[in-house]
């Protein structure tokens, strides 16, 4: 028998992150957000990455906070799709396949707390808008990245109809509403074969983002003035957009540091140590993670490397599993190399505490793969960068990090698509030594201050969320 809705209750949130622990993470912040400062209840609604959910789910997803339920839909089948399906499309077809469990799972929340206020998705669930239509429901994207990749989006349909070639093609850089110009290459994968089904994903998503109640972006006006100014002014058709960013984990990890990084880190002095992390989804090739290990040699500076197997296939190999398990054995980096760093690097297996070895005063810098995840914690955290992008949307944001925010540097990438060790040495040497690094240190500083404040009680980013927060309560009390 279903239960009975009681009375007086908190407003009730449902959330549909896609697949992919860098679409969760985000929205796991947000929502702690929301039950903190404004007394929700949530649901996460979470599809499962394989046949079971991985346990990298399941530990982030148990831990929160008992305002914020979860449940799984059911795993997808994807039999009919060939081997090399991209993840864009796999992440589309997750959600479009789980709809009708989409639509069993919001009517049994509607029995339970009497109204759902809102249906949030993210940037590739806009499919799911067509279940809140059915229930009366608000719907509104949470997106994880950019402003600067959502003025490309709501931008997209567009430049499909007036660009015949292939972006990477054009001659000029392409031109987003607000932005810096870039060249078609720094575009987002998806976007660089327009006869894949990954681009045609990707742009059914973005002609259904202004059938969106409203667009919440992780970011804020004093890290993208163009794309935000440009996001947040009224356009007919155009939702209204919100930036409640930098929503990041700032809580210390309850995971053990069974790599003692935070300890090593107190031995370290002020501001010296480069901490190396390829993200919950990135992979190197054995070339590569090679050269980077003689870089890091021939730079002289401490570092420490959060590093995984290497992958001679795709960059984002971990991206569905969140992390790879954990390794005893370092036997795929050069001979000799743990024995002549010991000291000065510390090699940690597959995880680290990022956020905690961010904040820690002896962290002088962040060699990144730009994911926006990580990139608002290095900002939150005043930490300027070493931009090392690998999949997804994660060259235009070291594009923009470099070219217009100026906090990175940039490694140049030779013909054969690896970076050399000599250019990993001289970039190293100059974040953590040189004049470089000293300028990216001030104005990481300057966003750090801009971060905390729009975050705060009165600030803008908090003014925001309030505002959709006001819209969805006054949903419910219709």
């Amino acid at each position: 028998m279903a239960e009975q809705p009681q009375a007086h209750q908190k407003p009730h949130l449902a959330i549909l992150p896609s697949p992919g622990m860098g679409h969760l993470i985000p929205l796991v912040e947000f929502a702690k957000r929301l039950v903190r400062a404004h007394d929700f209840t949530i649901t996460f609604v979470v599809s499962t990455d394989g046949p079971v959910p991985s346990k990298t789910q399941k530990s982030v997803l148990s831990a929160l906070p008992e305002e914020i339920d979860h449940v799984f839909l059911p795993p997808v089948n994807f039999d009919d799709l060939p081997e090399d399906t991209k993840v864009e499309t796999i992440i589309t077809l997750t959600v479009a396949r789980s709809l009708p469990a989409l639509r069993n799972i919001i009517k049994s929340m509607f029995s339970r707390f009497g109204s759902v206020s809102a249906l949030v998705v993210d940037l590739f669930g806009t499919d799911a808008f067509d279940v809140a239509r059915e229930f009366n429901m608000l719907s509104y994207i949470f997106f994880p990245s950019t402003a600067m990749l959502l003025s490309l989006f709501l931008h997209l349909p567009i430049l499909d109809e007036t660009v015949s070639c292939e972006f990477r093609e054009l001659p000029e850089p392409v031109r987003i509403p607000g932005c810096i110009p870039l060249p078609g290459k720094e575009l987002l994968d998806p976007v660089q074969d327009r006869t894949n089904d990954a681009y045609k994903w990707t742009l059914h998503n973005a002609k259904r983002y202004r059938l969106a109640d409203g667009i919440m972006v992780n970011s804020f006006l004093e890290l993208e003035t163009g794309a935000v100014s440009y996001l947040t002014k009224s356009e007919p058709g155009k939702p209204p957009v919100y930036p409640v960013g930098p929503l990041v984990n700032i809580e210390p990890s309850t995971k053990a540091d069974e790599s003692n990084c935070l300890t090593w880190l107190d031995k370290q002095p002020h501001g010296s140590v480069l901490f190396v992390s390829f993200g919950s989804g990135g992979s190197l090739s054995s070339e590569q993670i090679n050269e980077l290990a003689f870089g890091l040699e021939m730079s002289e500076q401490r570092f420490m490397w959060v590093v995984r197997r290497p992958n001679d296939k795709v960059a984002n190999a971990t991206y569905f599993n969140g992390t790879a398990q954990n390794e005893s054995s370092f036997d795929f980096l050069p001979n000799g190399f743990l024995e002549r760093t010991q000291g000065r690097g510390l090699v940690v297996p597959s995880w680290a505490p990022q956020s905690q070895i961010l904040r820690h005063g002896s962290t002088g810098g962040f060699l990144s793969h730009c994911g926006w995840n990580s990139t608002l914690e290095s900002v939150v955290s005043g930490v300027p960068l070493v931009a090392w992008p690998l999949y997804a949307e994660q060259r235009m944001n070291a594009f923009m990090l470099t070219h217009e925010i100026k906090v990175a540097i940039r490694p140049k990438v030779s013909e054969n698509g690896i970076v050399q060790r000599e250019e990993i040495a001289k970039v190293v040497k100059s974040l953590i030594e040189g004049e470089d690094g000293k300028k990216l240190r001030n104005q990481m500083k300057d966003l750090k201050e801009a971060a905390a404040k729009a975050l705060s009680p009165n600030g803008a980013s908090t003014k925001a969320l309030s505002e959709v927060v006001g819209k969805w309560k006054n949903k419910t009390c219709n």
